[in-house]
């Protein structure tokens, strides 16, 4: 598998966990709690897959960089969430690093 494509769908999985959290209700729902516990299974299987080839540093701070981004729109679709200007220009600058990290850092597996 592509440690790419592993880092992405942990990513995802993290999210989606995250977000079951939310709905979980301190584990008082069992189907958000199921999802919670599945999703973070999955978000530390395939994040170890993704650190085989990506070096730990590298994917770790693509994992929370864009984890921290998603889980916060998707609290504002799902939850309502009010996302501020400031809010928005510093989710901006965590896509901005990520993107500098691989595109110019020589630490990046490319």
């Amino acid at each position: 598998m592509h440690p790419y494509l592993a880092l992405g769908i942990a990513i995802v999985s993290e999210v989606v966990a995250t977000s079951a959290l939310r709905a979980s209700d301190g584990f008082s729902k069992l189907w958000p709690s199921l999802i919670v516990v599945a999703g973070y299974g999955l978000a530390f299987f395939f994040l170890s897959v993704t650190l085989k080839s990506i070096p730990v540093g590298v994917a770790y701070a693509i994992w929370s960089g864009l984890g921290v981004v998603l889980i916060s729109l998707a609290a504002w679709a799902l939850f309502g969430q009010k996302l501020d200007l400031a809010a928005i220009v510093g989710m901006g600058l965590i896509v901005a690093g990520v993107l500098v990290l691989n595109l110019f850092s020589k630490s990046s597996a490319h």
